[in-house]
């Protein structure tokens, strides 16, 4: 029996125990209710609004232009994922979906094109294996999401998972957490280094403090970050706020949220517009304030269910394919830039690229084989930029995982590095969304890795971040270079554009980037590649591209290149637009053969 089919045979059967969830996220009967109320919104008896929010706060996310069909969000709280249960993702998506599947930036799965009638059907199915969809959209807490690497990551203080699970288990389904002004998101992370802490509504690293001579546990707090059309960087509660807070201090901030948000202007009714508006002192303030009355006035049964097991870390034990024990080509750059050594001697964890986050559901069944057969946890974590890392990987088997991997097409290099950007889904089904940068991160992703860019390593802590619209769904306003979508016209005939920006990041050095230019789309690649051009020119000794350009935008490199505005003149020739009748290519947005338009719908990110 070869590899392959050994594995497809273990997970045919029912999991054991120990290879399963620690916790079910699910409700079979909100399937049964759900398919109960698309008949009834079918017959007429639900108007559109009533369903619509209805729809999301259920995980059902509108689609393009249609309502017939809907994206199914699924819910991984700290992006921990079992084989069986990409296993179940893989069917649903080649039963109710397109055969593929995409993993987004906030650690969700996304099933996208369901038939509305369909939905209910992928809501029973995931309940099968404990997961869920409640709440994924809508203005509720979201998905609570938590470093790929916490657990793992040398530079932490302890591991925040449980508490990130935790978070997500308690306001699953809360009514505190049920009619929002907006959503609400938490972020876990291991240290500065990996987090995106800063960037959203309550951000947290686990520290310790010693107190009295006893270790304490707790966490540096960051309030009212977040990106979208006007984004902005959060700001540290205090210095320490023990565990025993944690519960106290996200309720105080809900509360406090809830009740002050702005409810009539959706388009300012994020948690970040109450701070800006109120100011940091003031809002910190009442923060303390509602504290202190949530810890005096709340049950003692309210409180954070912490499970501080530890994980069985087993390494798998593996029948040996007859491929022998060469090793394949490609490997040493595979190694380079898509593993990290974590702290646990002999383990490295793996990050398998993917182009924008997509997955087709024959990939997803192999990759539940090989997590089962490789991860030394038994289970795999959704990572921060749509990609996905297979943890506790020995190192005497990683010749054996990338053959696995290159069998399923799941072996690209540069998942570490700025040659696999962001993309978010644009025009392929965005209602909001005037480019597809979706596509575009893809061929970003294919020409860089055809001129091994991943292999310098000037580039690979730089990262490329590009959304269809101003809302960030791409995160472009924290990445080195970054892109939002638009149009643009020269007599009649509109083209795709971008505006873009650089200097942005997410580190303990967290800034959002400076606008630059607008770009074309069909330019972007180009322009990108003249950046690079440039920065090589002009790079002192152990600069990377992301530490020159914060030189740069912060107007302290003394080099010919001292602003923005330097950057800028050397591009301009670059992105000059030739005549429809000179390049007909150039009008039509990426993934597209009609002429370029700017149609958009309603959005569908608040209920």
């Amino acid at each position: 029996m070869t590899f392959s089919e050994l594995t497809v045979s273990n997970l045919k059967q029912s999991p054991p125990e120990s290879l399963k969830g620690k916790i079910d996220w699910s409700r079979m009967d909100e399937a049964e209710n759900f398919a109960k109320t698309v008949k009834l919104y079918r017959q007429g008896k639900y108007d559109d609004d009533s369903f619509r929010r209805f729809r999301l706060q259920h995980g059902a996310y509108g689609t393009r232009m249609t309502s017939d069909y809907a994206m199914v969000r699924i819910k991984v709280p700290a992006g921990e994922i079992y084989p069986y249960q990409l296993e179940k993702i893989s069917q649903l998506s080649e039963q109710f979906s397109i055969g593929s599947a995409h993993f987004s930036t906030r650690e969700n799965i996304q099933l996208h094109w369901v038939i509305l009638e369909d939905v209910s059907e992928i809501f029973r199915g995931l309940a099968e294996v404990g997961l869920t969809s409640r709440e994924a959209c809508g203005n509720s807490v979201r998905n609570v999401m938590c470093s790929p690497l916490s657990g793992v990551c040398d530079k932490e203080e302890f591991d925040a998972t449980p508490y990130a699970l935790a978070t997500a288990k308690f306001f699953l389904r809360n009514p505190m957490a049920q009619s929002l002004p907006r959503k609400f998101k938490f972020n876990f992370t291991c240290c500065e280094e990996h987090g995106m802490v800063r960037m959203v509504d309550v951000g947290l690293i686990p520290q310790i403090r010693t107190i009295d001579g006893t270790e304490q546990r707790g966490f540096k707090i960051f309030l009212g970050g977040g990106l979208g059309n006007r984004s902005f960087v959060g700001h540290q509660l205090e210095d320490f706020t023990p565990e025993e807070d944690l519960l106290y201090t996200s309720i105080a901030v809900m509360r406090i949220f809830d009740r002050m948000g702005d409810r009539k202007n959706l388009a300012r009714n994020r948690m970040r517009y109450l701070v800006n508006d109120m100011g940091w002192e003031n809002f910190k303030n009442l923060v303390m304030k509602e504290r202190a009355i949530v810890r005096a006035t709340q049950s003692v049964v309210t409180q954070l269910d912490i499970d501080k097991s530890p994980n069985e870390i087993k390494r798998p034990i593996r029948i040996s394919d007859e491929g022998g024990t060469s090793t394949p080509d490609g490997y040493a750059r595979w190694l380079k830039t898509n593993t990290i050594i974590q702290k646990q001697s002999e383990y490295r964890s793996v990050f398998i690229t993917l182009e924008a986050g997509d997955i087709t559901s024959n990939q997803l069944k192999s990759l539940a084989n090989i997590i089962q057969s490789f991860s030394s946890e038994g289970k795999a974590r959704n990572g921060f930029v749509q990609n996905i890392a297979i943890r506790y990987v020995h190192e005497d088997d990683l010749p054996a995982l990338y053959s696995e991997l290159l069998k399923v097409g799941l072996a690209k290099t540069g998942s570490l590095t700025m040659t696999s950007p962001i993309g978010c889904s644009g025009t392929t089904s965005c209602n909001l969304a005037l480019t597809n940068s979706h596509r575009l991160a893809k061929e970003i992703q294919r020409k860089f890795l055809e001129l091994k860019l991943d292999e310098d390593d000037d580039l690979r802590d730089s990262s490329i971040k590009i959304s269809g619209c101003p809302n960030s769904c791409g995160q472009h306003g924290i990445a080195t270079i970054g892109f939002f979508g638009g149009g643009a016209r020269i007599g009649k005939d509109m083209y795709a554009n971008y505006q873009m920006l650089l200097g942005g990041r997410s580190d303990g050095d967290t800034r959002l980037g400076d606008t630059c230019l607008r770009v074309p789309a069909k330019r972007v690649i180009p322009v990108i590649l003249k950046i690079i051009e440039v920065f090589k020119e002009n790079k002192k000794e152990n600069d990377t591209l992301k530490t020159w350009i914060h030189r740069v935008v912060n107007n302290s490199d003394d080099s010919k290149i001292q602003s923005i505005k330097d950057i800028q003149k050397l591009l301009e020739p670059v992105i000059v637009p030739p005549t429809k009748d000179d390049d007909p290519d150039f009008y039509l947005d990426y993934g597209s053969d009609s002429s370029y338009h700017t149609k958009t719908g309603r959005g569908e990110c608040a209920a």
